[in-house]
């Protein structure tokens, strides 16, 4: 009886100790920090499609666009915020099925460390060659989660690299994305859906991101990011 309710009171303690971890863990930013790595000291709450930023990956696309195939893939999905959310819901999720999986997430550092690790198998999983171009399409089942899909690419030819975000329903709205953003560079129409294209352009690179909406409901069905470096003045 004694060692039952020992057993109990572990358990209780590692229960409590993962959700104390949840409860600090950070949601973060695809944004440039110490080591290339984004920042992660803000609080754990429900991700939204809002909450995504294409402005931040902008630089992560940019360093991708110097490494080779596998490498910049890796840069650009460690990097991101929606997939580091993704995973961390996921292994709570697991967390909760399994003390195993609690057992060794002790701390942020260690939590980063499972990330890294289940990011680098999608990318050892999931990787093609197609087109001339280093692939990696990935599916976010578990829901509810605003993302249904996550893609990179690097080109194999040129420096470019390109992420893509597929949204999982239609509650993101084009009226949002131009709160945010502000007026679009371009809009097109196409038969399926409409574009409202926004873009960055400097003496490094040129990025195009462009929305794909539904125009019967104004809803956001697609982000994709396409960004390509230039050559310097004195190249020829």
């Amino acid at each position: 009886m004694a060692s039952a309710v020992a057993r109990l009171y572990m358990k209780l303690a590692i229960f409590l100790a993962v959700s104390a971890l949840w409860i600090s863990i950070a949601v973060p930013r695809c944004s440039a920090a110490d080591d290339n790595r984004p920042s992660r000291i803000v609080a754990q709450r429900a991700l939204s499609a809002d909450d995504f930023d294409w402005r931040d990956m902008v630089p992560q696309l940019a360093v991708a666009a110097a490494l080779p195939g596998e490498q910049a893939i890796k840069a650009v999905l460690e990097n991101c915020s929606v997939l580091r959310v993704y995973e961390v819901n996921e292994i709570r999720m697991e967390c909760r099925a399994r003390n195993s999986t609690c057992a060794k997430i002790v701390n942020r550092l260690a939590l980063d460390q499972e990330i890294d690790k289940r990011i680098d198998e999608i990318v050892q999983e999931g990787i093609l060659h197609r087109h001339k171009s280093t692939v990696v399409d990935y599916q976010l089942t578990y829901s509810p989660f605003p993302f249904s899909e996550i893609a990179a690419v690097r080109s194999e030819s040129k420096p470019e690299a390109y992420l893509m975000l597929q949204l999982a329903d239609h509650s993101y709205k084009a009226w949002q994305l131009q709160a945010k953003y502000g007026p679009p560079v371009d809009t097109n129409i196409f038969q399926w859906y409409s574009v409202f294209k926004y873009r960055v352009d400097n003496a490094q690179y040129k990025t195009d991101t462009v929305f794909e909406v539904d125009p019967t409901d104004g809803a956001v069905l697609k982000v994709a990011i396409n960004l390509k470096m230039k050559k310097a003045k004195n190249q020829r």
